[in-house]
């Protein structure tokens, strides 16, 4: 597949499946010296994976990281502290399937002829014939979005290093739509319901923070310990330490459910949501990104600029759109409206707005990078639809499937948030070098 890899000096090659054995992260240009830990990487991957709450597919994927190559397995010299460092060399993260099981692969064997309507299934099918990686979806599933997450929190904490932030939150679901929050107070918000969650997800609590799983073992010691968790993934979850809707808003200042800085827009979001999804249905959305600190001049100017790297999102799966600044309301304004007029102030350059979404001309401008992206509703729902047997190209209907997410927009902001850390390091490296020629000429 030629698709399966984004960046130029900041990389990233996925591989798998959905019932595959796993998914694969492979980051190219990771700079060395920085301490990584599975924990802190699953740290993120807790916030997309399924089975999580009310609003999520009941599948049961812990999405548990392995660290495979790309840290040094021991000090380079006695003493010398850097175990765990990255070291230059292209990482590899794996993120083995464990709730994989035979009746699920059977139950897509039993529908896998009557492409499901809003999937990739026929496209598919007809581009890779009938050994298609149909069961689950394979690698166009949404299981796929794993590898951008590990991926991207390794580009995320580099960024944090370099003074910049990224973050994402839900904007909108079910026609719900949260009011403009302040960036900063986002951004404390959505920090505070990342811990939320860390502190309340049970395999969390059972792999990293008792230590079944530590950076000191092997690889084959951890994947030994993987293979007894797969046995545990009940009995782990039903140990969740448990808190309540209000508990948790009195403990952490954040919805249970819902990572939007608005606690009650959250639960009307929920509420909407369950509305639609008792009915068989499923909801879309909107989800935000924002960058703040990010140096200007970061880009390049027509085919690499830098709003059109971050339009690459409509490579998520459900994705389709994505929008900059004011994005498509800039089509019912007023230049003198749209335009962000500028002064100085105390030798800087302060804006009067940001309808540019902080770039102009493919090149940022200092300003905070604000882009959304719009999450078409969960296709597989719990309603008869009309196809196709791709087979004999028989009309006929795909009954209901019941495990399904009622939405994907809860599970997609940790994507896009580390889709854009990559975006972001990817132009930055190359920003610093470019810079750092041009002062010498100047010299």
């Amino acid at each position: 597949m030629m698709g399966c890899h984004i960046g130029r000096m900041f990389q990233l090659s996925v591989a798998g499946g959905s019932y595959q054995e796993g998914l694969t992260s492979v980051v190219h240009g990771v700079p060395p010296g920085m301490l990584l830990t599975e924990q802190e990487v699953y740290g993120d991957l807790l916030l997309r994976k399924p089975g999580a709450d009310e609003l999520s597919s009941p599948r049961k994927e812990p999405d548990l990281p392995v660290i495979y190559c790309g840290t040094n397995a021991a000090d380079t010299i006695e003493g010398a502290g850097n175990r765990n460092h990255t070291n230059g060399t292209p990482l590899t993260i794996l993120i083995p399937n464990l709730d994989r099981h035979f009746i699920h692969i059977k139950q897509y064997q039993d529908t896998n002829r009557t492409p499901r309507p809003g999937h990739a299934s026929w496209a598919s099918f007809v581009k890779y014939g009938p050994d298609d990686d149909a069961v689950g979806a394979g690698i166009f599933s949404g299981r796929y979005t794993s590898t951008i997450v590990a991926g991207g929190y390794v580009a995320k904490k580099v960024l944090r290093k370099c003074g910049i932030s990224v973050f994402s939150y839900v904007r909108e679901i079910a026609g719900v739509r949260a009011p403009d929050v302040a960036h900063d107070q986002a951004l404390d918000y959505t920090n505070r319901y990342k811990k939320m969650r860390c502190d309340l997800d049970p395999f969390y609590q059972e792999i990293y923070v008792k230590g079944r799983v530590n950076m000191d073992m092997r690889f084959l010691e951890k994947m030994a310990v993987l293979a007894q968790v797969e046995k545990e993934i009940d009995p782990i979850r039903d140990r969740a330490p448990q808190m309540s809707a209000k508990a948790v808003r009195d403990a952490y200042g954040v919805h249970h459910i819902v990572n939007c800085p608005d606690i009650e827009a959250a639960q009307a979001m929920v509420d909407a949501c369950n509305r639609v999804s008792a009915t068989g249905d499923s909801a879309g959305g909107v989800v935000e990104v924002v960058v703040l600190g990010v140096p200007t001049g970061l880009g390049e100017p027509v085919f690499n600029k830098l709003d059109a790297e971050l339009g690459r999102m409509l490579g998520i799966g459900a994705v389709k759109g994505v929008e900059v600044g004011a994005g498509f309301a800039v089509k019912d304004m007023t230049g003198s409206r749209d335009n962000d007029q500028m002064r100085a102030a105390d030798g800087k350059v302060v804006f009067e707005s940001n309808n540019a979404g902080g770039i102009t001309g493919g090149l940022s401008t200092g300003q905070p990078i604000v882009v959304r992206l719009a999450v078409k509703p969960t296709p597989t729902i719990d309603k008869r639809q009309r196809t196709i047997d791709k087979y004999t190209l028989e009309n006929t209907d795909l009954a209901a499937i019941t495990r399904r997410d009622p939405t994907i927009v809860a599970r997609i902001w940790p994507v896009a948030e580390n889709y854009t850390a990559m975006v972001i390091l990817d132009n930055l490296m190359a920003h610093y070098g470019y810079q750092a020629i041009k002062d010498r000429i100047a010299q």
